[in-house]
């Protein structure tokens, strides 16, 4: 099966985002974040990660790119699983149980969005519509069979 995993081509992340995932984590879209916030409030960093950022599921941080990778059975369901603690620790989900089925939802969503080749890169743009949240997802399609390359660095002086 396949699915989104972070990937991080420059330190770009670990300064736009309050918390970057780590590149190789699962990662799902995560509008679900911003369902009770007002996104035209959203200012700086928490504004970048509902523009444009992917959550990862194990540090809950988010990322700007994610590519399609194969994920095996039980890597799959530790996301739905961590993603259903996350809905009680953090959203008001009464227990792990009341949330599965809504992280499951969420995590093939995700899994959906990776209809492509190994090695596609996916990225979201997040905007206020009239019913809501409306997400637009873009492919990024690697090179004749290759991986994408780093094709720059930043050097801090």
């Amino acid at each position: 099966m396949r699915f989104p995993r972070a990937i991080r081509l420059d330190a770009s992340d670990l300064k736009v985002f309050a918390v970057a995932a780590e590149p190789g984590e699962w990662a799902v879209p995560g509008a679900f974040a911003f369902a009770n916030a007002d996104p035209q409030d959203l200012t700086g960093k928490a504004r970048q990660a509902f523009v444009h950022g992917f959550l990862g599921t194990e540090s809950f941080g988010w990322t700007t790119l994610v590519e399609v990778a194969e994920i095996d059975e039980d890597d799959h369901e530790r996301v739905v699983v961590r993603l259903a603690d996350h809905f009680v620790a953090h959203y008001g989900a009464p227990d792990r149980t009341a949330a599965m089925p809504v992280a499951r939802d969420e995590v093939g969503f995700a899994a959906g969005l990776c209809d492509h080749k190994l090695h596609t890169l996916l990225t979201v743009e997040r905007e206020l519509g009239e019913d809501g949240i409306v997400e637009r997802f873009k492919v990024i399609h690697p090179p004749r069979g290759a991986q994408h390359a780093k094709i720059w660095s930043i050097v801090e002086e």
